[in-house]
């Protein structure tokens, strides 16, 4: 593992393309992290200049992770997630928030991304109660994910299947709802299914976008809010739904709540 005081334009890694940006790596730095290379930040601020919210996007997506595995954690008593598309590590990780409302937590995180599998050392920090372990694996293998999870989570116990801005990735959609179906199939009744993912309920945010896919990199899909509420069916949907997620549960200090195109929710399994 790689010492991760060092930056990655200190030290490339192998099987990384510095040439081509990359979703995590350019979400990284909207978020202020420092797990980017200057493609990346050259992409960052061309998607920005077109969509200038998209750092609130980002930051905010943050936050509905922070409330919801709170959420989930606590009021529901959820003590395993499988937190699928991990990303780069940045502040107040799944098993971080996790643990701190319960430390017996367990959390498998999975990621494909060579730079994720680097810094996959400071997403395996846990509670001395809890467990947290890293698979290498790819979204488009759910039965290989649900496999390798199942050595570290009970599957015959409620776990929180998290999915947060990930889907995009996969670009049919019926693929996708597919993927979605069967990862929910494994799940035990009393889990939850925890998401979010970008809408294409701005123009800006879509003319960015394509500017984004047509770099050669990886493209992501925005879907409408109704295509998004797709992957819920079947589920119990926890108050207040699908929506935007600054207005999912948020704190009662929080008065001037600014909206974005980010779109999640909570649901429960029967």
């Amino acid at each position: 593992m790689t010492d991760r005081s060092s930056t990655p334009d200190q030290q490339p890694p192998t099987k990384i393309d510095t040439t081509v940006p990359h979703s995590a790596r350019i979400w990284n730095y909207w978020m202020g992290g420092k797990d980017n290379y200057e493609v990346d930040r050259i992409a960052g601020d061309e998607y920005r200049e077109v969509a200038p919210n998209i750092e609130t996007m980002a930051r905010a997506s943050r936050a509905y992770l922070i409330r919801s595995v709170t959420h989930v954690a606590g009021e529901c008593g959820i003590r395993q997630f499988l937190d699928i598309g991990t990303g780069l590590p940045t502040y107040d990780n799944t098993h971080q928030v996790a643990q701190r409302v319960a430390p017996e937590a367990r959390i498998v995180y999975v990621d494909n991304d060579p730079l994720v599998l680097r810094h996959a050392q400071a997403l395996l920090t846990s509670t001395r109660e809890g467990v947290t372990d890293y698979i290498d694996a790819d979204l488009h293998e759910p039965e290989r994910i649900l496999e390798a999870a199942a050595k570290t989570l009970d599957f015959d116990r409620p776990i929180a299947l998290m999915l947060m801005g990930i889907l995009g990735h996969i670009q049919n959609y019926d693929e996708a709802v597919s993927i979605v179906r069967r990862l929910q199939a494994a799940l035990p009744s009393g889990s939850y299914f925890v998401h979010y993912d970008s809408t294409d309920t701005d123009q800006a945010l879509k003319q960015a976008q394509q500017g984004y896919d047509d770099t050669g990199a990886v493209p992501y899909v925005l879907r409408s809010v109704e295509q998004v509420s797709r992957f819920y069916e079947g589920l119990e949907l926890i108050e207040p739904g699908i929506v935007s997620c600054p207005l999912w549960r948020p704190a009662p200090s929080e008065t001037d709540i600014e909206t974005t195109d980010v779109h999640g929710g909570v649901a429960r399994k029967p």
